[in-house]
């Protein structure tokens, strides 16, 4: 049964990235006129694969550009892919950002743009605000990013310390019309939090940004501090003339993934439960989806096994350590601290990017003896978890999961399988 159930969870993470996956949802959003000139821009870690789609099916003339994260290309004939560095912002980033502010530049009313965005988008498209240089924006990014602070707070601060995103790509492109097609990897899937939200209004402000800084002890450099306090730094507003013409559709998103793997789940015989997209840190949310587990073990609530909890969204893991691990890791290493082999309970968390973190897994498996095992070779999860250190716990138990880059990204997928108690 160990081997079943780790496979159950594998084939439930594959569907959960198959439904998000470009060839799947973008083909059917694209305008029905598919002829003429369109330029192509985007950014995320499913720009390229999403402009393959695009090349494939549109029957006009078709250039442009996008930019995704190192090792997420595709081959593109018509369409320039570039790739750049993801969470924290490169030079390549910047070099295509700008390329892209220039390309929509000059265009007229008669011109179309598609932009396909997907998570990833804010970091690959980095242009700088006017007076603030890349390594600005790499230090507040790399400060955010270990804080704690959601997706939505870091992205508040990005759009601020921009020239492109909270909505000024859009302005760049006006008069033409602009078609943004996104794949959302946020709790919410606010247009405004996806990849910054560089076509659509952003109605946070620079004031927002600053105490977003201050709450978490940020050591933001003078310039940044200076430029927020500038009223030039303020996002294009709802009800900007410039955003007109701007429209914005969303293709994909984490609930459709957990659908899917809870559609696959009852075909199996497993009664899903579907907890949504969770924000907060990884070590608490993993302590909630244990005292459900250890409910349904013991109590049969709020459902009898065999069933799957499944749950999506975005944790934040404040870095205390010196461990390698994403927040996947972070979240199963505090799962099987809370468990302690459970017995009957099996769990895989997993980044649908295929990368979780800055590492080369997606996430990691847990089986009721992985806390016995780590134990026998002298590893513990309490002292794993003070450094950060999920990748190393997992790796030393042959259990991290690896996919290689998927070319999509609805954020973090998380099932727990519970099997039904042996009868004595």
């Amino acid at each position: 049964m160990l081997v079943d159930a780790q496979k159950r969870l594998l084939e439930l993470f594959e569907t959960a990235i198959a439904a998000a996956h470009p060839r799947q949802v973008l083909e059917g959003h694209l305008p029905a006129d598919r002829s003429g000139r369109v330029i192509v821009i985007g950014a995320g870690k499913a720009a390229a694969a999403m402009a393959e789609v695009v090349e494939q099916c549109w029957q006009g003339e078709v250039s442009g550009l996008v930019v995704t994260r190192y090792g997420h290309g595709a081959r593109c004939q018509k369409i320039e892919v570039v790739e750049a560095a993801h969470p924290v912002p490169d030079a390549a980033g910047l070099a295509v950002a700008t390329r892209v502010l220039a390309l929509v530049s000059d265009l007229t009313e008669k011109d179309r743009v598609i932009f396909l965005l997907s998570g990833g988008g804010s970091a690959l498209l980095a242009l700088p605000a006017a007076g603030l240089s890349l390594a600005d924006k790499q230090q507040v990014n790399k400060a955010l990013l270990k804080s704690g602070a959601t997706i939505g707070e870091m992205n508040c601060v990005r759009k601020h310390l921009s020239a492109i995103k909270g909505g000024r790509l859009a302005k760049a492109c006006w008069p033409a019309s602009v078609y943004t097609y996104a794949i959302s990897d946020v709790p919410g899937d606010l247009a405004t939090v996806i990849a910054s939200g560089p076509t659509v209004a952003d109605p946070s402000t620079s004031a927002d940004a600053l105490a977003i800084l201050k709450r978490y002890a940020i050591d933001a450099p003078q310039a940044v501090i200076d430029w927020l306090h500038d009223p030039a730094s303020e996002t294009v507003k709802p009800g900007d003339p410039a955003l007109s013409r701007s429209h914005f559709q969303l293709i994909a998103k984490p609930q459709q993934s957990l659908e899917a793997a809870a559609v696959a789940a009852r075909r199996a015989g497993f009664s899903p439960l579907i907890l949504g997209d969770l924000e907060g840190e990884a070590r608490e949310v993993a302590k909630v989806h244990a005292g459900i587990a250890r409910q349904i073990v013991l109590h049969g609530q709020p459902l009898k096994p065999p069933c799957v909890i499944l749950s999506g969204g975005e944790t934040t893991v404040t870095v205390r350590g010196t461990g390698r691990g994403g927040r996947n890791a972070e979240f199963l290493l505090s799962l099987t601290d809370s468990l302690k082999g459970l017995p009957g309970v099996y769990a895989l968390a997993g980044d649908t990017d295929g990368i979780d973190g800055s590492e080369d897994n997606a996430g990691a498996l847990m089986t009721p003896d992985t806390y016995a095992r780590a134990q026998a070779l002298g590893l513990s999860s309490s002292a794993a978890l003070d450094d950060n250190d999920g990748y190393g716990y997992f790796a030393a138990l042959d259990a991290l999961v690896i996919t290689e880059p998927t070319r999509t990204n609805v954020n973090d997928f998380r099932a727990i399988l519970i099997l039904e108690a042996p009868h004595p």
